[in-house]
């Protein structure tokens, strides 16, 4: 009976498991299908014979001459097309006098065998004839069928030719090194600064004081606020022109200039007479990643805290124990099980972050990470198989991450 209820079970589940893997990995098999291929954006439409149909010749009444022209293009400058034919209706109170050799006239039918065709061909086919009363009346009478075009070619997107091209070019590149290092800098330092920033929030906030709750409320600001809306006032606040903090500190004379936060790539220092960078506009991004996804990590580390029981916080106290050390011996360790997935959660989707960079800097400035590199290798450079692979240099990166820091992170005490 409980084998027959557990097949059952599978049964009626088996249709959402079904949805639940196209959906997933759709997608996914698409992306690394694509990453193996040389495809750029211009193939995403097979390759065809397009044809443009024109009437010449200016017929002003019954009996004029005029020619029936179809233009003939190979969209592609790449790919051949093979067994082109191309069929029309020729338009009613046209009469056809003369017919290229390549086409066939059955009645109104006209079909033209046109064979294979050379990337970037190009060709017309013209009918002379003599028009009618029927052909001058009618309003565009060319358009009153569509003409068929029918033949073979070579898709990149569907073949079986496979090649690691993109991967080669990608990984041969110093920039493609230069871009994976910012983007685990910029992962590591804006998850970890939402983390502390959640966590001093909570802590704060898991006091009693009045006016906790709208306090509580107002944290959330960041998180909730359209992405379009932050990331611009931020941009306003720091512009070297008309910025309220560079106008702040010019009045204050901390700084003699006003600082380009979000298109200075670094500013040199010297410490002990070693001249060193400070990667100004990458820090300015993830002070903004912090910034606005603390929120998450402020609420979830406040609902473990609020489970935590108090009376080993009363007994601590009785024993004279600090609030730094309460903190450090017992609330960290308690906080260690979801400060781990908050950390795994936001690691992910950090590094798969692409509106903030983007809309705040468009990757300028040394602010290029791997997701702003899909977009300019896919769109910018219309080479949909390297963004591809690249896309797919991430997902391997995120999975193994994953996979190690599942199986190497630390545990509540206790579990």
């Amino acid at each position: 009976m409980q084998r027959r209820e557990m097949w059952l079970a599978y049964l009626m589940l088996a249709p959402t498991f079904a949805i639940i893997l196209m959906i997933v990995a759709g997608p996914l098999l698409a992306n690394f299908w694509i990453s193996v291929k040389p495809v750029q954006l211009a193939d995403l439409r097979p390759p065809t014979v397009l044809v443009n149909e024109r009437v010449r010749g200016r017929p002003a009444a019954d009996g004029d001459e005029a020619t029936l022209e179809y233009r003939l293009r190979n969209s592609s400058r790449t790919e051949e097309i093979r067994n082109v034919v191309v069929k029309d209706q020729v338009p009613d109170g046209f009469n056809v006098a003369v017919v290229p050799d390549a086409c066939a006239l059955d009645g109104r039918a006209l079909t033209c065998t046109i064979g294979t065709v050379e990337p970037g061909w190009s060709e017309r086919l013209r009918l002379e004839g003599t028009v009618t009363e029927a052909f001058l009346s009618a309003n565009r009478p060319e358009r009153a069928s569509e003409p068929e075009v029918s033949g073979d070619a070579n898709n990149v997107l569907t073949n079986f030719d496979f090649t690691f091209e993109n991967f080669q070019r990608i990984f041969s590149a110093d920039e493609f090194w230069s871009v994976l290092r910012v983007t685990f800098y910029y992962t590591i330092f804006g998850t970890g600064g939402a983390l502390v920033l959640g966590l001093f929030a909570a802590q704060l906030l898991n006091t009693v004081f009045v006016g906790r709750g709208f306090m509580r409320g107002l944290f959330l600001f960041p998180y909730v606020s359209p992405v379009i809306a932050v990331a611009f006032t931020w941009v306003v606040l720091f512009d070297p022109f008309s910025g309220t903090v560079n106008a702040l500190l010019t009045k204050m004379g901390v700084v003699s200039d006003p600082i380009n936060f979000f298109g200075q790539r670094a500013i040199e220092y010297s410490i002990f007479g070693i001249q060193m960078e400070f990667p100004l506009a990458l820090t300015t991004v993830i002070a903004f990643e912090a910034w606005r996804y603390f929120p998450l990590s402020f609420l979830f580390i406040l609902a473990r805290m609020q489970s935590i029981n108090t009376d080993m916080y009363e007994a601590a106290e009785m024993d004279g124990a600090t609030p730094l050390q309460q903190f450090w011996y017992l609330s960290l360790p308690q906080l260690m099980g979801i400060l781990s997935v908050l950390f795994l959660l936001r690691f992910i989707w950090t590094f798969n972050k692409f509106d903030d960079i983007f809309l705040l800097t468009g990757g300028n400035a040394g602010t290029r990470t791997l997701t702003v590199d899909v977009y300019e290798q896919g769109f910018a450079l219309s080479n949909l198989g390297a963004g591809a692979a690249v896309a797919v240099v991430v997902f391997v990166v995120l999975v193994t991450f994953a996979t190690l820091f599942i199986r190497f992170s630390p545990k509540e005490e206790g579990l």
